[in-house]
């Protein structure tokens, strides 16, 4: 039996993910290897504090605070790139790839905002750049579009990509908690990034949309030209009218082609989205992503979407390809000339105006509650071309009043108008807040 080749492994970032692929490589070593053909050897890990404790335990000779005994190291055949952030990672991501190594990595930030430069530098140098879990954890999104659906054209891909705006909203609707209380718990149970604005804002999952928009359609676009907004805004009131209507409240990424115009709508948002619908399922720190392609119609994928085993699952799949790929086995990674389909498959897309979008709306407007108000209130908005499906009117203790409208179809344009107007009455105690109703068939 032929002695199994060695594969040496740097890693850069000791945090929570990599201590994750540390210990799940050793748990799990024999069958791996197995698998794999060959042996798994982490030689290097680069940290910032070699001497601070950690929850996995390393031979101290594997420490070390040079980047370089990875990133330059002739020896080491992948380099894990699990820091974060996008100053010295990308450095370093860049120099790894000019030299034409392998670089897994599970930074979110990074690809959108580089991922076109750092893609075009592998190619060029023979580098190879994975990418696996930088997506949704532990859902194997990237490979499921990139190898499994293949064959299809994608009108559709919707879902929930955060796992901590999914677990404050679910406690939110099923304890009645405010958004704050909730938000302290997320803190204590260390869901919540160091940045908060990652998780709350909806940066985080938008960055992955981003990602998803240009592996299922070829067309890499910039954060600052689609809708991104996070959850701040959401109150108990609005969860709770929101079941009674028949629908939960989620942080949807929603990226949407129009094959016939040619156009494609990517965004991040809160959602109204019927019960009814497997993603609404989708509660706590879970993600969930529904597929929908040509050939195969929709396709459902659920899973543990942060945390540190979910997450070095995918890191450790993306070391298992690239081990392949070592051994011979076909890239699975964008090579050159899948890179030219892509350019075919995005020729002449273009990416929607936000302010374009149609659909239904749910609005909030916080009145002093006395007669005429709400027909002060039909009138603003059937100026603005809106006309309401439902409405409802919920007292508050202060003798102000919470006016609930849902409405037909509208537009961005039409409903920004509409708050704008109602902000400046007298009748309006606060700038009224609104969320889109998300319905996958439309």
């Amino acid at each position: 039996m032929s002695e199994k080749r060695i594969i040496r492994i740097g890693l850069l970032g000791f945090g929570v993910v990599g201590q994750g692929v540390w210990k799940n490589i050793e748990k799990n070593r024999q069958a791996l290897e197995f698998r794999l053909g060959a042996q798994l050897d982490i030689t290097q890990v680069v940290v910032k504090n070699t001497t601070k404790q950690r929850e996995v335990a390393v031979p101290a000779e594997c420490y070390s605070d040079d980047p370089s005994r990875v990133v330059d190291n002739p020896d080491i055949d992948i380099v894990c790139e699990l820091m974060g952030g996008t100053g010295e990672a990308l450095e370093l991501t860049r120099r790894a790839l000019k030299q034409g190594k392998i670089v897994v990595t599970a930074n979110k930030a990074l690809i959108c905002e580089h991922g076109e430069e750092l893609f075009a530098i592998a190619h060029q140098n023979g580098g190879h750049y994975f990418y696996e879990a930088s997506v949704a954890g532990g859902i194997p999104i990237i490979k499921t579009i990139r190898e499994a659906l293949v064959a299809n054209r994608f009108k559709l891909i919707f879902g929930i990509l955060n796992g901590t705006s999914n677990y404050i909203l679910t406690r939110m609707e099923r304890e009645g908690l405010s958004f704050d209380a909730t938000l302290g718990d997320a803190r204590q149970l260390g869901y919540v990034e160091a940045d908060e604005a990652l998780d709350l804002d909806g940066i985080d999952a938008a960055h992955k949309a981003v990602i998803l928009a240009y592996l299922a359609h070829g067309k890499w676009v910039k954060l600052e030209d689609i809708i991104c907004e996070g959850i701040r805004q959401i109150s108990g009131d609005d969860i709770a009218m929101a079941g009674q209507l028949g629908y939960k409240i989620k942080l949807l990424a929603v990226i949407a082609r129009d094959f016939e115009a040619n156009q494609l709508s990517v965004r991040l948002h809160p959602a109204l989205i019927a019960k009814s619908e497997v993603i609404a399922g989708v509660d706590e720190v879970y993600n969930g992503v529904s597929v929908t392609g040509d050939v195969v119609g929709t396709t459902v994928l659920i899973g543990r979407g942060a945390g540190q085993d979910a997450t070095s699952s995918s890191v450790i799949s993306d070391i298992a390809d690239a081990v392949f790929m070592i051994q011979g086995a076909p890239k699975p990674v964008i090579s050159e000339e899948d890179e030219q389909v892509y350019r075919q498959l995005a020729d002449g897309l273009e990416l929607a105006d936000p302010s374009a979008l149609e659909g239904r709306y749910y609005v909030r407007i916080h009145v002093k509650d006395e007669s005429g108000v709400l027909a002060k209130i039909s009138n603003i908005l059937a100026e603005h071309s809106i006309s309401c499906a439902t409405v409802n009117q919920q007292e508050l203790e202060d003798g102000s009043a919470l006016i609930m409208v849902t409405t037909h179809a509208s537009n961005e344009t039409a409903i920004a108008a509409a708050k704008d107007a109602l902000s400046v009455e007298a009748i309006v105690l606060e700038q009224p807040v609104s969320f889109r109703i998300f319905e996958p068939g439309c």
